[in-house]
């Protein structure tokens, strides 16, 4: 991790908003590393979704978190990490808590959103087969080539779609088992929240089973401040 994004998420948390964290290099552990962080001082992960042009970064969505168990672990550790503006001085990692937000953000990635992007992916592929054929003459052989893309094509998404639902399952097997609940959010998304929470944009934020740390609440919705990369990120 880039101890300048962590000085700005940090800074950004400081106000009391809504922080968007947005790195187009960033991957799900690091993103779980940032989370985990977010959580030892009042915030909390919330969801993450695919942007930029190309949908190539990531944006990850924390809130602050009003609950009782997250501001007496942010006093504590303030407490005893006074210096953690520095990015460096900051609480040790616990494996349980990081393992479960790195399940938590694969699963909202990769869900059925991702299922969606693959079936979009499998119309515009057949349609754009059908170009290449009419453009290549619309005689049998063109026919025949565009044929031989648009199986290599489905063939590939079918791959993606299965190994898709694999992970899927790990990863909601491994939040069930720590006690977190699926629930559809207000847009009919599947999310895991820790038990006793409402979905997203519904209710309060409640306790969580995240390793040693107090409380793990949650909630959604996009909107806040803008945490991207600085040059050494």
């Amino acid at each position: 991790m880039s101890k300048r994004q962590i000085q700005k998420l940090l800074r950004a948390m400081a106000g009391g908003q809504p922080v968007e964290f947005t790195s187009p290099m960033a991957s799900v552990k690091k993103l779980a590393r940032f989370a985990f962080i977010a959580q030892q001082f009042g915030y909390e992960y919330t969801d993450v979704r695919q942007g930029g042009g190309r949908g190539t970064s990531l944006i990850m969505l924390l809130l602050p978190d009003p609950s009782p168990q997250a501001r007496a672990r942010a006093a504590q550790n303030w407490a005893q990490y006074p210096n953690a503006g520095d990015g460096v001085s900051l609480p040790p990692l616990v494996p349980d808590a990081f393992e479960l937000l790195k399940a938590r953000i694969n699963f909202d990635l990769t869900g059925k959103n991702a299922e969606k992007r693959m079936a979009y992916g499998a119309l515009g592929g057949t349609l754009g087969c059908g170009v290449v054929a009419v453009r290549a003459g619309g005689d049998g052989a063109a026919f025949v080539t565009a044929g031989i893309l648009w199986l290599v094509l489905m063939a590939s998404l079918g791959i993606g779609f299965v190994v898709n639902r694999k992970r899927n399952a790990k990863f909601a097997t491994r939040l069930q088992a720590a006690g977190f609940t699926p629930v559809n959010d207000e847009k009919g998304r599947l999310r895991y929240l820790p038990p006793g929470a409402s979905a997203p944009g519904q209710g309060p934020f409640a306790p969580g089973p995240y390793g040693n740390q107090s409380a793990a609440p949650a909630s959604g919705g996009f909107g806040g401040q803008s945490v991207a990369p600085g040059p050494g990120g």
